[in-house]
Parts: C-alpha cells; sequence; structure tokens
C-alpha cells in the first residue's frame, strides 16, 4: 500500500463545488481506497491504495467524483517524498522575520523549469515573490492572498497545467499528517 496526498483543486470556495468531506470519505472507501483521511474543508485528503503512481489515483478519484457528483474537480497527488521536498527546498524559509501567513505553495501537475519563470511575467505582480522549484511554485504574497491577481486561475492559463494553492500552515499541517 502507499499513502498518496490528494489535492482537489477549487472545491468549497465561495459555494462553489460544494463537497461535504463525509461524503468524499464515504465515496473514496467505495471506491476501494483504504484509510481515508480528510483534512480541513478544501480538498486535502490521504488515501492508501494499491496503486503506486499517484497522476493514476488523481485520475480515478477526479472521474469518480464526476460521475457521483457532477463536479469537475481537477486533483493534484503528491507524495510524501514530495511534500519533504517543499520544505526542504523553500527559498523563503530562509528569510529572517518571514509571515508565514503570506506565504503559499501552488502544487502543479507536471514538472517546470526556471524557463517557466518568464511564462508568469511576475513583473506586473510586483512585490509579490515567486520561485520555482521542480513542481511547485513558492509564492510570497506582499500584502495577501485575497488581494493578488496572482492566483491559481493566472498559473493555469499562463503554465497550461493544473494548480491547486495551500497556504503554508496547510502545507505544515499535511507532512506532520504524513508523518503520524
Amino acid at each position: 500500500m502507499v499513502t498518496h496526498l490528494v489535492l482537489l483543486r477549487g472545491i468549497n470556495v465561495s459555494g462553489h463545488n460544494m463537497i461535504k468531506m463525509e461524503a468524499l470519505k464515504q465515496l473514496l472507501e467505495n471506491m476501494g481506497f483504504q484509510n481515508v483521511q480528510t483534512y480541513i474543508q478544501s480538498g486535502n485528503v490521504f488515501v492508501d491504495a494499491e496503486e503506486e503512481h499517484g497522476a493514476t489515483v488523481g485520475f480515478k478519484i477526479k472521474q469518480e467524483i464526476f460521475k457521483e457528483m457532477g463536479l469537475e474537480v481537477p486533483t493534484v497527488v503528491i507524495s510524501k517524498s514530495d511534500l519533504e521536498a517543499c520544505f526542504a527546498n523553500n527559498p523563503f524559509l530562509k528569510e529572517k522575520e518571514l509571515d508565514t501567513k503570506k506565504l503559499y505553495v501552488a502544487f502543479i501537475s507536471k514538472e517546470l523549469n526556471s524557463s517557466h519563470l518568464n511564462d508568469l511575467k511576475m513583473s506586473q505582480f510586483k512585490p509579490d515573490e515567486v520561485h520555482i522549484d521542480s513542481s511547485r511554485i513558492y509564492i510570497k504574497y506582499a500584502v495577501g492572498a485575497g488581494k493578488t491577481r496572482f492566483d491559481q486561475k493566472y498559473i493555469e492559463k499562463k503554465l497550461n497545467v493544473t494548480a491547486t494553492i495551500r497556504n503554508w500552515n496547510t502545507v505544515t499541517a499535511l507532512l506532520n499528517m504524513y508523518n503520524i
């Protein structure tokens, strides 16, 4: 069995794509996943599966949510090693007096490289800052996530990917859950 962290994009936000976590848990258990555990209402769920490939797990879950609930919900699946690398490689964590409430991570559905930074045209979002590492974009918002146009929709459009953003406190909690 392999434990996968499945991040569902865009559920339970401003009354859209509403999925109760208990209903999601039941749906995933009915699919055969074991040890299903959700974290808060924004679509973070751990599942144990025989399938090793996260992309396959995410695709099956996306298909089943559409079939059973009629909702188009993109997924990004994160392994424990991916989440550990997220902590090891976040350049903003080296800053003194960092306000983690302004720190976010966009998890991306495919590998990125430094040339993708040009595609994001970050100069128009100053003083927000970003750093790309593999399939993650580390974001430090100058004011806050609610006051910027640099969001998941923008990232998806510019890079032609599926992206889902989590704040640093959620990322920290998810890593702690992986370690339990």
